[in-house]
């Protein structure tokens, strides 16, 4: 006689539930030890039952095997976001290695260099970029240069004042 499928759903009935729970963990049990020692495997199994009893085995040191779990389940933790970090590290080095390559070529093309290559809108936009920094270099040695006479007639005032004391 075949047995039909049985359904995963809640039994309704406590005490067919209950029978079925002792006759399910007993052979869960059974299938933990078989596979502890035809497998020379660590297994350490835990059980509530719905009424809280305990029912547990384990092929060594219940303990010991806890402790594995905890230590094994923390070292996979540690790692997920170290190997996650380390791929986003790649891709940020691979992007800052394009980015200074980038501002090498530019760097040259400013002083000049490597200009064979270059075509005729690149060429004035590279004579533009000059054009504008020697404006704004201009701009800041002309402001220097207001800073130091202002200075410089602070300490004439200053001198010609003392002259006049003396």
């Amino acid at each position: 006689m075949v047995r039909g499928k049985t359904q995963m759903r809640r039994i309704e009935n406590n005490t067919s539930r209950q029978v079925t729970f002792s006759k399910r963990r007993n052979g869960l049990l059974k299938k933990a030890f078989e596979l502890s020692v035809l497998c020379d495997a660590e297994v350490a199994l835990i059980i509530f039952s719905p009424r809280g009893k305990l029912f547990e085995f384990a092929s060594s040191s219940m303990q010991q095997t806890i402790e594995r779990y905890r230590r094994r389940t923390k070292d996979n933790e540690t790692n997920k976001p170290i190997e996650q970090n380390l791929q986003h590290l790649k891709t940020e080095s691979a992007n800052m290695l394009k980015t200074l390559e980038d501002l090498e070529i530019s760097r040259r093309k400013l002083l000049g260099e490597n200009l064979g290559s270059c075509t005729l809108e690149e060429l004035q936009e590279i004579e533009q970029q000059l054009q504008k920094s020697v404006s704004i270099i201009r701009a800041r040695k002309t402001q220097i240069f207001r800073d130091q006479i202002e200075q410089l007639k602070e300490k004439v005032n200053l001198l010609g004042f003392y002259n006049v004391l003396n």
